[in-house]
């Protein structure tokens, strides 16, 4: 026992080796896995004393346990034998299958990329490009919405800008979970994507076996209580107006609110720009006969450095305002008692409209609808036309912000001034109308009710 063993000194290293990773697995690693656990919880539990709607347990489970309890829910096991059925294949690659769709639709949320990383990088993007501005129509009773039950920000899409400005302006409540599409499905963009919470989701589904996996996570998700974000129009709006909603994703939220016993609170918020970034990529899209939008990285990078450059040389300008309202919330359970026969139709036309109407002043938009309306007007005129729509919701930015509207449709070449007289060039027309589309008068439908709003300049 106690004699000498000669061996090479490759198969000692191997022994080493192999030693070390034994001891690191067994001992070491799930020690250190339990240190950070623990720094994490704590840090989540001071996190959760500073939001309106603390972090769900759901969003901190494993990604690998989610995955799993998708791919083994009841609801998408049966659609994957149906699948099975239909595809003539074994059920095992059905049931695989599923499990590739839950860890494309599963995101990884970390707490600290949410509100570390994510939360600062929104609101410096967004003080950058906007002067912006959060406004309600009625703030108690967003405040007063019930603790325990989950709530859904359902919001109309002009901008990927939109992503990026809820969040800034949502930091002190909750982290949001938002369903986004295959665009950001780019490495190592769907990672960082992943690690805020959102989850992907494709804009054609494809089978039912898709459709179950997404409606299984939806609904465990709602079921949990974990705060939502949604945008029913399912893409950007290529014409400035607000779009058909799509009824797939609410409906799923209905059915997690059914399966379980929380009230489901949906907050509609409006969102309105002086300039929306991709305007001229959106507008050459809505005149495609496939209407696909299209942004070459070529194209984005060439504007990022032309931003850059400009801010370095001190030419820099903001892009106007960037209004966000929240209207009047819905709470599922009251609307279900006086919309049973129809309810998911129902309760999106009532968002739309509650959306369309909280759609907040901009200048931009509304100088462009005057203009289209009337052609040439005295830039006078015009000055006081906006002035008179600008001072209940602006106050005192009112002139500053009309003065720099004006002043950035003449830069883009969208007006033309001459003796004082301000008319359309010509030249792109395009944007004249998609921006005169989206203004709120336009948007508002004609048995709204007027907002009451409460506007102020969102804190830096």
């Amino acid at each position: 026992m106690t004699q000498s063993v000669e061996i090479p000194l490759w198969l000692f290293v191997l022994i080493v080796v192999f030693a070390a990773i034994t001891f690191a697995s067994h001992f070491l690693f799930p020690s250190v896995r339990w240190f950070f656990r623990r720094r994490l919880e704590r840090a989540v539990a001071r996190l959760n004393k500073r939001l309106q709607r603390p972090i769900q347990p759901f969003k901190l489970a494993g990604r690998h346990d989610m995955i799993q309890r998708l791919t083994y829910d009841p609801q998408v096991s049966k659609a994957a034998q149906q699948f099975a059925k239909e595809e003539h294949i074994p059920e095992a690659v059905a049931s695989e299958t599923a499990r590739r769709y839950a860890r494309e639709i599963v995101p990884s949320f970390s707490a600290f990329a949410y509100f570390s990383f994510a939360i600062r990088m929104a609101r410096l993007l967004s003080n950058s490009f906007y002067t912006v501005r959060l406004g309600y129509e009625d703030e108690a009773a967003i405040n007063e919405i019930d603790p325990d039950a989950t709530v859904v920000f359902v919001m109309n899409h002009r901008s990927n800008m939109d992503y990026v400005l809820v969040t800034y302006l949502a930091a002190s409540r909750s982290a949001l979970s938002y369903a986004v599409g295959e665009w950001a499905r780019v490495w190592p963009l769907s990672r960082l994507i992943r690690a805020m919470g959102a989850y992907f989701i494709r804009r054609k589904s494809g089978n039912d076996l898709y459709r179950q996996v997404l409606a299984s996570y939806v609904r465990h998700a709602t079921e949990a209580g974990v705060t939502q974000a949604m945008f029913p129009e399912g893409g950007l709006s290529l014409t400035g107006k607000l779009g058909r909603p799509k009824l797939g994703l609410l409906k799923y939220i209905i059915d997690g609110a059914e399966a379980g016993d929380r009230d489901v609170v949906f907050v509609p918020v409006a969102l309105n720009y002086d300039r929306v970034l991709e305007d001229t990529i959106l507008t050459a899209a809505a005149q495609d006969t496939d209407r696909r939008f299209r942004a070459r990285i070529g194209v984005v990078t060439r504007w990022t450095l032309r931003q850059i450059w400009l801010r370095l040389i001190g030419r820099y300008k903001r892009f106007g305002l960037a209004s966000v309202r929240y209207a009047s919330p819905i709470s599922l359970r009251a609307f279900r008692q006086d919309h049973s026969r129809d309810l998911t139709t129902d309760l999106a036309r009532e968002l739309m409209q509650r959306i369309a109407g909280a759609i907040p002043f901009a200048p931009l938009p509304e100088a462009c609808r005057i203009i289209q309306q009337d052609g040439s007007i005295s830039e006078a005129d015009l000055r006081a036309r906006l002035l008179d729509r600008a001072r209940p919701e602006l106050g005192e930015d009112a002139e500053p912000a009309i003065r720099d509207a004006i002043d950035q449709l003449v830069d883009r070449r969208l007006l033309k001034r001459d003796n004082g007289t301000l008319a359309p060039t010509g030249e792109r027309s395009d944007l004249l109308t998609y921006y005169a589309a989206s203004c709120s008068a336009q948007n508002v439908p004609q048995d709204a009710a007027h907002a009451k709003d409460v506007s102020a300049p969102a804190g830096s």
